[in-house]
């Protein structure tokens, strides 16, 4: 007991021990009820089990308490004492329940556990702590009604240390099985963040009180420990006790969160069988967990069939209207709430607020925002912070910054970071750290919510390095959101290494962390190491595999056109599946089409129940990048027949397909190509980069440069791709000059040239003889731009010295080439010698090129041409023989013509 003392040191000592007698018999004169009952009272009658039983007003006890001290009866029975004192309790006058405990001579076990009981009613948990104290010094034998109340008073406090104690005193007094006494030690472990603990104290022996089955089942769930606490329900209906009202609103929560929906109709049958659905709190839960789980159709059955609602209910509906994307449903509740005149909270503000997240619900927004302005709700500080969010994302980010503005000594943490989020989402990454750096200055510190869009919007390393450093030092780097958002930050500045290693630092990573690092990896050219990191996920227990991770996994494959993994990660995929649906079905159809396997692609397709703009999009890329044009237009023309939105990377791919049709049918494909033309003009995609990059390309082909320079004109902001495109198209028609003038334009914009830039460059100054200005470009791509020339650069430059007759030249340029040269290389100079019948050259540049491709024909054929040009027949004959006695064979030629 001297432990249990010595936990007290900040606790009062004493109570105030003060006669009180004359203020009782100073009373006003009593009225005329209370007069009538005060001439009726009977001690003796006091003592009947319905007088026990009954609620006394606070008059009505100071009455009996007078009546009592006149009359000798206060003291000369303990029972009269305790039962005062518990009525003085139950009308909650605390303060006069103790100083009649003061004056009890003798008070016994029922006496201390009243007062203790009063105490902790009136939150003085450390006085109710001494009281327990000094109780166990007196030497009085405890019950398990003192345990429990002690326990109470340690839960509130969180004294484990002392709960502690209590219960090896329940144990070894032999109180521990009791539910009171289990029950407040389970919730004294639970609030103290141990729950294996909380767990061992329930499972010392077999339980039969539903008060400690609802408490460990509860607790599991707020833990985060959802299957053990649905395992602890299966147990508890097999046996006893059966589940009550207050069990079922934990176990539909757990069943929402981890989507068990099977598992949550049977629970809500169980609750049908106990007559426990009709109870607000458990049909509320009912109709959130159909919600949470995307049935909004049951959730609004249930919902209409429940007798009383309150605010929570309506608030679980229109909630799960807003997750299914039924705005307008949503609101609809809302304005039925309303006019109800139902209780309207800030919850079912930001629900509602949440829905009207969608620029075409501006006007509702509008209208909301007055009416929470009106009701008094707008000074709540979450309100606030969901209108900032929801006009940022209507990209109103101004209307954010005046609800901000409002919001003066209102700023807290939590409303900065969604002002920032609102910046970060809107691009206005200054402003963000702006507001950051203001927020330092209050004093406060962020709220780690914003942390990720921070990081999200950083595109710069040092900006990036600065907020890691700040992350390492405030202890963040435990939340999985914030460390997957860091990691995806270097992996975006292209600190691929530096990714990977704080991937690996995350102790326990989710699907997640898993998807976003293995996506880095493929979208910056490390797919390779993406399929290791996959074979690595894999092996790893209690990883959810989903859409998320599917994408991820599939992605990589695409990227290496590595069919055979793709179709093993298929097959994975669907054995997690536990209904027949197409699991990510958009992902399967883009990995099949990009590694060419159509038939499956479309199967895939086929099997969708809602085709989707990914889908159909990735399904005519497919064909029209395998040359199924035909198929590709058909897939295109279903597309815009169904209503589907068509976006830029589809009429890309279709605009390169029709492009091919000019082979084989010039007239169609120009027919097809205008006619797509102008549905992009209706579409307004015309002066996108990407699609007015196409257009150029197709017009290219068809041989029409005005066409090729309209198309270019369109585009606002042309990119590399749409300026080198122009180059191009200018080039392989033999307009170097104009090629050029393209490339000047091109560097007074701004924009930066890449290695494909300058194989059109070098291109056009080999159509129009430009030697000196091809020297210049070369020198220009490392001097000005740090690019190195490679193969196909160094064969331009070939070509133009081919081109002008400078064939000895181009020999020597070839061997002093900083970089071995290739076949392409040698192959461009042999074919400059067969237009000059240059045989001595020629014959160099044909064994070059035939000790790097042994098994071409191309080198022997074009060596065995120049000959027969300057009439060397022997020659012809012995290159020939060369070729059948390697077994090479010369291919036929063929035209379209």
């Amino acid at each position: 007991m001297k432990a249990l003392i010595a936990h007290n040191v900040d606790l009062k000592t004493s109570f105030c021990a003060i006669r009180f007698i004359s203020s009782l018999l100073s009373l006003q004169t009593p009225s005329k009820t209370s007069a009538n009952f005060y001439t009726t009272f009977d001690p003796y009658e006091f003592l009947n089990e319905s007088a026990k039983s009954r609620n006394y007003t606070l008059q009505e006890t100071k009455i009996i308490h007078t009546h009592l001290l006149k009359t000798n009866f206060l003291y000369s029975n303990l029972e009269f004492s305790n039962l005062l004192l518990r009525n003085y309790c139950k009308a909650c006058d605390f303060q006069y329940a103790l100083k009649v405990f003061d004056e009890i001579p003798q008070p016994d076990i029922s006496s201390w556990n009243l007062v203790i009981t009063c105490q902790n009613q009136s939150s003085k948990y450390a006085d109710s702590w001494e009281t327990f104290c000094r109780l166990h010094s007196s030497g009085l034998v405890l019950n398990e009604f003192t345990y429990g109340h002690a326990l109470s008073a340690c839960v509130a406090l969180n004294f484990v240390n002392g709960g502690k104690l209590l219960y090896s005193l329940a144990l070894k007094h032999g109180f521990s099985l009791d539910g009171y006494v289990r029950s407040g030690m389970i919730d004294l472990f639970l609030k103290s963040c141990s729950f294996d603990n909380a767990l061992r104290v329930f499972n010392d022996e077999s339980c039969g009180n539903v008060v400690c089955w609802n408490a460990i089942i509860s607790g599991a769930i707020k833990h985060n420990e959802d299957r053990v606490g649905l395992n602890l329900f299966r147990q508890m209906c097999r046996g006893l006790p059966s589940p009550n009202r207050f069990t079922f609103p934990s176990v539909f929560g757990s069943c929402a969160k981890l989507q068990e929906f099977e598992l949550g109709r049977v629970v809500h049958g169980l609750a049908v069988k106990y007559g426990e659905q009709e109870d607000v709190v458990v049909g509320t839960a009912i109709v959130d967990f159909y919600a949470k789980c995307g049935h909004v159709t049951e959730a609004i059955k249930k919902f209409s069939r429940m007798p009383t609602r309150n605010v929570v209910s309506w608030t679980a509906i229109i909630t799960g209207f807003v997750k299914k994307g039924d705005f307008q449903s949503a609101l609809r509740l809302f304005k039925e709430m309303m006019t109800l005149n139902q209780e309207i909270n800030t919850y079912t503000v930001t629900s509602v607020l949440s829905a009207c997240a969608d620029p075409l619900l501006c006007k509702e927004a509008f209208q909301i925002h007055c009416w929470v302005y009106k009701t008094g709700l707008y000074s709540d500080p979450t309100v606030k912070n969901s209108l900032i969010n929801l006009y940022s994302k209507i990209g109103a980010i101004k209307l954010s910054e005046r609800v901000f503005e409002d919001m003066n000594n209102l700023m807290n943490s939590s409303t900065y970071a969604t002002m920032i989020t609102a910046f970060c989402q809107d691009g206005a990454l200054e402003k963000a750290f702006s507001l950051l750096k203001k927020l330092f200055l209050e004093g406060l510190t962020p709220d780690i919510s914003c942390i990720p869009s921070l990081l999200s919007a950083i595109n710069v390393l040092e900006l990036g390095e600065q907020t890691h450093c700040y992350m390492l030092k405030t202890g963040v780097l435990s939340n999985h959101l914030v460390s997957c958002s860091l990691f995806t930050m270097y992996s975006k500045c292209g600190c691929l290494n530096e990714s990977y290693e704080i991937f690996n630092q995350i102790p326990d990573k989710d699907n997640v962390s898993w998807a976003s690092m293995i996506s880095g990896f493929t979208e910056h050219g490390y797919a390779y190491r993406a399929i290791v990191l996959i074979r690595e996920m894999l092996s790893v227990k209690n990883i959810v595999f989903d859409e998320t991770t599917l994408t991820a996994f599939l992605a990589a494959c695409s990227s290496l056109r590595f069919l055979k993994t793709g179709k093993e990660i298929h097959g994975f995929f669907i054995r997690q599946q536990d209904d027949k649906s197409v699991y990510g079905g958009s992902s399967m159809v883009n990995m099949y089409s990009r590694c060419g396997d159509l038939k499956s692609a479309k199967k895939v397709f086929n099997l969708m129940p809602f085709k989707d703009q990914t889908s159909c999009s990735s399904l005519v890329s497919g064909y029209a990048q395998n040359g199924y044009v035909k198929e590709a237009l058909d897939l295109f023309r279903e597309l815009i027949s169904s209503g589907l939105e068509v976006d830029s990377f589809t009429i890309s791919s279709v605009l390169g397909a029709v492009g091919d049709l000019n082979r084989s049918d010039v007239g169609i494909g120009v027919k097809i190509g205008i006619q797509l033309h102008a549905r992009i003009v209706k579409l307004g995609f015309e002066s996108t980069a990407s699609v007015g990059s196409s257009l150029v390309m197709m017009y290219s082909k068809y041989g029409d440069l005005d066409d090729c320079l309209k198309g270019f004109n369109q585009i606002n902001e042309p990119d590399v791709i749409s300026w080198t495109t122009m180059i191009n198209s200018y080039a392989q028609h033999g307009k170097g000059l104009e090629a050029l003038r393209v490339f000047e334009l091109m560097n007074k914009s701004g924009t930066n040239p890449d290695s494909v830039t300058f194989v059109g460059v070098l291109t056009a100054c080999s159509h129009s003889g430009l030697v000196k200005e091809g020297y210049s470009y070369l020198k220009s791509m490392v001097k000005d731009y740090g690019i190195e020339p490679g193969q196909r650069h160094y064969a331009c430059m070939v070509d133009v010295l081919g081109r002008s007759g400078r064939l000895q030249e181009a020999e020597r340029f070839i061997r002093n080439m900083p970089i071995e040269p290739g076949s392409l290389v040698w192959g461009t100079l042999l074919a400059a010698c067969k237009v000059h019948a240059d045989v001595e050259i020629g014959k160099i540049a044909a064994e070059k090129f035939i000790e790097l491709e042994p098994s071409a024909d191309g080198g022997y054929v074009a060596l065995s041409n120049i000959c027969a040009d300057v009439g060397q027949w022997e020659q012809v004959v012995k290159i020939r023989n060369e070729m059948k006695g390697t077994g090479i064979k010369k291919q036929p030629g063929w035209s379209y013509i």
